[in-house]
């Protein structure tokens, strides 16, 4: 016979706990002459019996339910997929943690945020030491912060001996020039890159060029550029952010940004850089969007996964006019643009395959490189002359 002192030492509860215990009938006491109140044998094997159940994730009353009668099968079931729920869950957790802890990849975290709470995601970014050129960087292309740096790295060597990092013409920079409604005198140049397309502008009218771009090697060859094209006096270059211009109100004429919204978000860029242009200013844009109402599921899963944010014509059309644009033309980059990108970008992951085996940059730009082969009837690049109302 045990006391409830004595008891309790035994199973490791308390006093309380154990009068809980009796009162819902799971176990019996019996009161001595002294007033003391005496557990046998089996109240102790009950109580254990009672915690190996409780081990297995019951409640307090289905355990007493399976103390007092036959096993309930499907309440097992039930309480067994509640915990399989559970433990995936919690595995989910710990695998984040990994990741966070550079154990394992962060990609589809990144992703996931990038999809949901793009702005919130910048600013954490940031947060963890990165600038805003880093995390723009990371966003939208390694999207693990544990691997940037070598991703990085490894993608600045792909493209330092390629002149164009996404797809463009000469023809096609005419070709949207020739649509502004008139001649501009001053033109900022938003992710000018190496300067293709800023000689090009030169060339096309005697307006003063800002040329605005994070990345200073790119700065020093579109300087070297201009320079051979003798017309470094039409051109200022400003290595800064996309998202932070320090340029005055009404400022320009014309806003030039081939291919680099997205990094920001298309609609954000039609908002903040609104302010930059005069009176009637035009700002002339591209953005990858889709062709189709129906494109194929391998396109469409690469898509959703490198650009969430990708989506119509259409769509495109209605958050310029609703950021205070008239939409004054729009047409879609020939294959020839895309070509004179993409061809001597897998010459240079061909030659580079080998040397760069285990490199995630070379195999990500390899599938966009498949997808690219495949065509674009379902996707393709559109140039937006979309005037400040």
């Amino acid at each position: 016979m045990y006391r409830i002192s004595e008891l309790a030492e035994q199973v490791g509860l308390s006093r309380s706990t154990l009068l809980y215990y009796e009162k819902l009938g799971l176990i019996a006491g019996k009161r001595l002459g002294n007033g003391y109140r005496s557990y046998s044998e089996q109240d102790l094997q009950r109580l254990k019996l009672l915690q190996q159940l409780q081990a297995g994730g019951l409640t307090l009353k289905e355990c007493q339910a399976c103390l007092e009668a036959k096993v309930d099968r499907e309440l097992l079931l039930n309480r067994m997929h509640q915990l399989d729920e559970e433990i995936a869950h919690k595995q989910q957790s710990r695998d984040l943690l990994a990741a966070m802890l550079g154990e394992s990849e962060l990609t589809a975290w990144h992703q996931s945020l990038e999809q949901t709470a793009p702005d919130a995601h910048l600013d954490w970014l940031m947060k963890q030491g990165f600038d805003e050129k880093q995390a723009l960087r990371l966003k939208w292309l390694s999207k693990d912060m544990n691997t940037h740096e070598q991703y990085m790295a490894d993608f600045n060597t792909i493209f330092e001996s390629l002149d164009r990092w996404g797809p463009g013409l000469e023809a096609e920079t005419i070709k949207a020039f020739n649509l502004l409604p008139s001649v501009p005198q001053s033109i900022l140049e938003i992710g000018c890159g190496q300067g293709i397309a800023t000689t090009v502008l030169a060339h096309q009218s005697d307006a003063m060029i800002t040329a605005v771009d994070n990345h200073e090697d790119a700065l020093s060859r579109l300087q070297e550029r201009a320079a051979e094209a003798g017309v470094e006096d039409k051109v200022v270059t400003q290595c800064t952010s996309m998202t932070d211009l320090q340029f005055s109100d009404n400022h320009f004429d014309v806003i030039w940004a081939e291919g680099c919204a997205y990094i920001m978000g298309v609609n954000n860029a039609l908002k903040q850089w609104r302010r930059l242009l005069k009176d009637e200013g035009v700002l002339v844009l591209s953005d990858l969007v889709w062709h189709s109402d129906n494109p194929s599921s391998e396109r469409l899963a690469f898509w959703n996964k490198e650009y969430p944010d990708m989506t119509t014509v259409e769509e495109r059309i209605k958050q310029a006019q609703a950021a205070g644009y008239q939409v004054l033309e729009s047409f879609t980059l020939s294959d020839e643009a895309w070509q004179a990108y993409f061809l001597p970008l897998q010459q240079r992951v061909n030659e580079l395959k080998e040397s760069m085996a285990g490199s995630q940059a070379i195999k990500d730009l390899q599938t966009e490189l498949d997808i690219y082969h495949q065509g674009f009837e379902q996707f393709g690049y559109q140039v937006f002359i979309l005037q400040k109302r």
